[in-house]
C-alpha cells in the first residue's frame, strides 16, 4: 500500500438532503460543527431515479452560500443525457468543482425500458469527461467487500478499473470493519494497474438495528463478533455507542497506520459520532 504524509489526506464527511424544515435546522446545526474541524469537503447523496433532486440541490445550494467545497453526488441511472447536462449546468452555476458519480439504484418499478442512456458509472465517467474536460474533480465508489450484485469478484475489480480508465480521480469505498478487507482491495487495484487514491469510507456505530438493515442492503459485512457484542447490548444504548466508537476508532488508526489517503465520515447527518473519532485521531490539521 502506498502512505501519503499528513498533509496530503483527504478527509470529508458525507450528508443526505433532509426532508423536513427540522431535518434542514438539524442538518445546518451539523455542518457548522462539523466543518468547524476543517474538512477537504463535504459530499451529498441523491435518491433512487432522483427521487430526492430538489432536496439534493436545495442542500448543495445552502452548502455553498456557506462557502462549503461541495461534492453532489450524481446518479445516472433512468437519466438521459439532457437531463444530465441540466443537472451538472445547476452546479457549475453553483461554483462545484467536484462529482461523485455513481450508477445510483433502479427505481422501484422501473422496467429495463427506462433505464436511460447510462447503464453503468463508468459511462457517466466519460460523458463528463467529454463533455467538461478537467473541469470537475471525479468521485467514484469502490467495494472493498465487492458490489452486492456483482457476479464476481473479479468482475467487481474489473468494473472499477472501468470506472477509473473512464478518468475518475479518486475512490470512495462503501463502508467495512475489516481493515484486511480494504488492505487486500488496496492490493488487488495495484495489481491490476488501478492507479487512482482509494478513501476508505468509515461508518460510525450508533444504532445496531439501522446499521444491520443498511449492510444487509448494501453488502457490508458486519463482522460475526461485532454483531454478537451489539446484539448483546440490547436498550443499553450508552454502552453501545461506547464499543461501537471504540471498534470504529482501532479501524480508522489501523487504515491511517497502513498509509490510507483519507477517511470519509458517514455522518447519518450528525457530528457528536464523527467529530469524536475525528478529535481522538487527531485528524485536525
Amino acid at each position: 500500500m502506498t502512505h501519503q504524509s499528513q498533509n496530503e489526506r483527504v478527509l470529508s464527511f458525507e450528508l443526505f438532503p433532509p426532508k423536513t424544515a427540522e431535518g434542514m435546522d438539524k442538518l445546518k446545526l451539523a455542518v457548522e460543527r462539523l466543518n468547524s474541524v476543517g474538512p477537504r469537503y463535504f459530499s451529498c447523496t441523491y435518491g433512487a431515479g432522483g427521487s430526492t433532486r430538489e432536496r439534493t440541490f436545495a442542500t448543495v445550494g445552502w452548502l455553498r452560500e456557506q462557502g462549503i467545497e461541495t461534492a453532489p453526488h450524481l446518479a445516472c441511472i433512468g437519466t438521459e443525457k439532457a437531463e444530465m447536462r441540466d443537472i451538472v449546468g445547476h452546479y457549475i452555476e453553483q461554483g462545484i468543482t467536484r462529482l461523485v458519480a455513481l450508477r445510483g439504484d433502479m427505481p422501484s418499478g422501473m422496467g429495463r425500458t427506462g433505464i436511460g442512456t447510462f447503464r453503468y458509472a463508468n459511462e457517466l465517467v466519460a460523458f463528463l469527461r467529454e463533455e467538461y474536460g478537467d473541469r470537475f474533480t471525479i468521485e467514484v465508489a469502490a467495494y472493498p467487500e465487492f458490489h452486492p450484485q456483482a457476479p464476481s469478484a473479479q468482475a467487481d475489480l474489473e468494473n472499477f478499473k472501468r470506472k477509473v480508465e473512464a478518468g475518475a480521480d479518486t475512490a470512495i469505498t462503501q463502508y467495512f470493519y475489516s481493515a484486511e478487507a480494504y488492505r487486500y482491495f488496496v492490493d488487488e487495484c495495484e495489481r491490476m494497474q488501478i492507479d487512482v487514491p482509494i478513501i476508505p469510507g468509515v461508518m460510525p456505530i450508533t444504532n445496531y438495528n439501522q446499521l444491520a438493515r443498511f449492510s444487509d442492503a448494501c453488502g457490508a459485512e458486519i463482522p460475526r463478533w461485532i454483531r454478537k457484542r451489539l446484539e448483546a447490548f440490547g436498550d443499553d444504548k450508552d454502552s453501545l455507542k461506547a464499543f461501537g466508537h471504540d471498534v470504529v476508532l482501532e479501524l480508522c488508526q489501523q487504515l491511517l497506520e497502513d498509509g490510507a489517503p483519507g477517511l470519509h465520515f458517514y455522518t447519518m447527518n450528525q457530528s457528536g459520532p464523527t467529530l469524536k473519532l475525528w478529535n481522538e485521531l487527531g485528524l485536525s490539521q
